[in-house]
């Protein structure tokens, strides 16, 4: 099938590494053009390079509320155009209750909530019809993660924030979606594992609750990606779609 991305240009943050990197690697490998973004200059520039000359590396900090008209403005000055933006932010700091000081609630709620809501804001006043807004966000919108206290806080507020945005936008015809990736072979899956004393065996308990019986792989969640931000996803918005191996079962 078709997806549609042929040229299309989409701004794709957090992308050096893990989920956003899943996501740009697809979606430029079906022929979207790719602003993508990372907190090191050179690491982005690198991430872009291995995609090609139809990706295009910027170091910024989601956190930065000049990083979204930056960002906009990038995309048409590079490539033209502006369809798309996948917002992925890195895992706040794990951690329980006790554990968090107040320092890094207020850092992580600048990233991984308000800068997302940010980038969202801007994306939505640029865009089209046909456009579309995408975040990665967390089973814990569902179910909190043991251990990640402030993204089990944040990740469900800013799933609502996405909903609430769809209905605002669906009238002008941009779309919002949301994937929930669970436990997805990525370097900040394999650093949580290794948080416990055995490694090996937290991630067979994890596979284990997982009805696959493994982990993703980081390109099954970027295929998942990027079908959900092509035209072939035309009639899908306010949805949030676990990438999961079946953990919820589908609900």
């Amino acid at each position: 099938m078709d997806l549609g991305l042929k040229d299309r240009v989409y701004v794709v943050t957090g992308a050096t590494r893990g989920l956003g990197n899943a996501a740009a690697r697809e979606l430029a490998a079906d022929g979207a053009k790719v602003v993508l973004t990372g907190r090191d200059e050179k690491r982005a520039a690198d991430a872009a390079a291995e995609l090609g000359p139809n990706a295009f590396g910027v170091g910024i900090d989601n956190a930065d509320p000049e990083a979204p008209a930056r960002l906009v403005a990038t995309a048409r000055e590079r490539f033209g155009a502006f369809h798309g933006i996948f917002i992925s932010v890195g895992g706040p700091p794990a951690g329980f209750v006790a554990d968090n000081s107040d320092e890094q609630w207020q850092t992580a709620f600048e990233s991984v909530f308000l800068g997302a809501v940010r980038l969202a804001r801007a994306a939505a006043a640029e865009l089209e019809h046909g456009g579309v807004i995408g975040f990665v966000l967390s089973g814990s919108v569902h179910e909190p993660i043991p251990g990640l206290t402030i993204s089990n806080g944040l990740r469900p507020g800013l799933a609502g924030f996405a909903k609430s945005l769809a209905d605002e936008l669906g009238p002008r015809g941009i779309r919002v979606v949301g994937l929930l990736p669970a436990r997805i072979d990525t370097d900040r899956v394999r650093e949580l594992d290794g948080m416990s004393a055995d490694p090996e065996a937290t991630r067979a308990a994890n596979e284990a609750r997982i009805p696959l019986r493994r982990y993703g792989a980081p390109e099954e969640f970027g295929r998942t990606a990027a079908f959900l931000l092509s035209p072939a996803a035309s009639y899908l918005t306010g949805i949030m779609v676990p990438v999961d191996g079946g953990m919820r079962h589908g609900f």
